[in-house]
């Protein structure tokens, strides 16, 4: 997974970048392909927004989190990114158990419940 940041009206500091660094780390479990995870941080009247892009060919997902201090919004945008993955990795599951739900439990019995007559 490639990692791509940007700042707009904030100062690049290590600090920030061993920020994002732990927090993509929190991600990889879910992405194991090559997208592209793009964090953008910006301060526009005193509060501090920070962006979170991920895109791949399969799949999209965006959030965005504003609050007063920079680090509390990259706590805030990842919360978000991992209640969207939650959510779609619940809504997989489902699709697949109801699926998984029809099983034959005794072949010997299905295949005596079969009309002869209506095959032609």
């Amino acid at each position: 997974m490639k990692i791509v940041t940007s700042f707009l009206h904030l100062e690049h500091t290590e600090s920030l970048d061993e920020r994002i660094a732990e927090k993509s780390e929190k991600l990889k479990k879910y992405f194991h392909d090559k997208g592209v995870l793009k964090w953008s941080c910006y301060v526009k009247n005193d509060i501090h927004y920070a962006e979170l892009s991920y895109h791949a060919p399969h799949c999209d997902y965006h959030a965005k989190a504003k609050s007063d201090n920079l680090y509390h919004s990259l706590d805030l945008v990842i919360a978000k990114l991992e209640k969207q993955l939650y959510k779609k990795k619940d809504k997989f599951n489902k699709i697949h158990r109801e699926h998984s739900e029809l099983s034959i439990l005794d072949r010997e019995q299905a295949w005596t419940l079969r009309d002869d007559e209506d095959v032609a």
